[in-house]
């Protein structure tokens, strides 16, 4: 009996002691699953215009269309063709960026073809050659050698779209370049996004004045490339006007289309009848004769 307790005594203590020298598992070397963080997808970039580096044009990257332009861009009327003076200091021979130009003050046969661009909001308010601030949303123009001021009707060679602006202002000077419109006649050409077109410049001469005497005479406001912008700025005028816009009227002359009001017996009814106009418009209105 006692030798049966002391063998279990002792198988009791040796299965104690196997179980204390087991040897552990290793954990196991492999890290836990960490979902990975979504990738960052950037954002797709906005196209950028041409810069005027390259070889077709274009305007400076530092340059370009205004922030809140007007929403009635293409209504904006033609510059309209008068007889002004010659600015007294504009039209003398210059220098610039190494060339020498010598402007021409007759230039009613003027026709060329080439580059034309356009500036924006880095000239706007600035003075122009002429001396007046420049307006990105006037049909205006700069020119090398065509006189300050004169007009002439541009036309890009691809689309065939027309507009007539004054040149009130001295550029381009890249030799591949013809002249440099305004943001407004740029977009009206259509190449404002591109920032340069081959165009066509003609010298535009000023519609002749009105007669003393009698005949008909009317008021000229506006002069457009198309019928649809005539008849929008036809309608916009008159609802400004009231009773005084009844005499309105679109007329294709030349090849533009004119907004008028008349006719009027003379010259002096038709400047009375001018000054209400611009009084109540903030228009320059012409009087012209047919």
């Amino acid at each position: 009996m006692i030798l049966r307790n002391l063998l279990t005594i002792i198988l009791f203590i040796v299965a104690a002691m196997a179980g204390c020298t087991t040897t552990p598992q290793p954990r196991s070397s492999v890290p836990p699953f960490i979902k990975p963080p979504s990738p960052v997808v950037p954002a797709e970039p906005k196209p950028i215009p041409p810069a005027q580096t390259s070889s077709k044009g274009g305007y400076y990257l530092d340059d370009g269309p205004g922030d809140n332009p007007p929403s009635n861009l293409d209504q904006i009327p033609d510059a309209v063709p008068r007889t002004e003076r010659l600015h007294p200091y504009s039209n003398r021979p210059y220098s610039a960026l190494g060339q020498r130009f010598v402007p021409n003050v007759d230039a009613r046969d003027y026709r060329a073809r080439g580059v034309a661009s356009w500036y924006g909001r880095r000239y706007h308010g600035k003075p122009t050659a002429s001396g007046e601030p420049y307006d990105m949303y006037q049909m205006t123009a700069a020119h090398p050698t065509l006189p300050i001021p004169s007009y002439a009707r541009v036309t890009n060679l691809q689309n065939k779209k027309s507009v007539t602006v004054r040149i009130n202002d001295r550029g381009p000077f890249k030799h591949n370049r013809l002249i440099d419109l305004s943001y407004v006649a740029a977009h009206k050409l259509g190449y404002a996004v591109q920032g340069s077109a081959d165009v066509e410049v003609a010298a535009v001469t000023a519609t002749p004045p009105a007669a003393a005497g009698g005949g008909k005479v009317y008021i000229q406001l506006g002069a457009f490339t198309a019928r649809e912008s005539a008849d929008a700025f036809r309608k916009k005028i008159r609802a400004d006007l009231g009773p005084l816009g009844e005499a309105l009227q679109v007329s294709f002359l030349s090849g533009l289309y004119r907004v008028r009001s008349g006719p009027y017996g003379s010259t002096g009814v038709a400047q009375e009848a001018a000054t209400r106009i611009e009084r109540n418009t903030k228009l320059v209105p012409v009087i012209v004769s047919n």
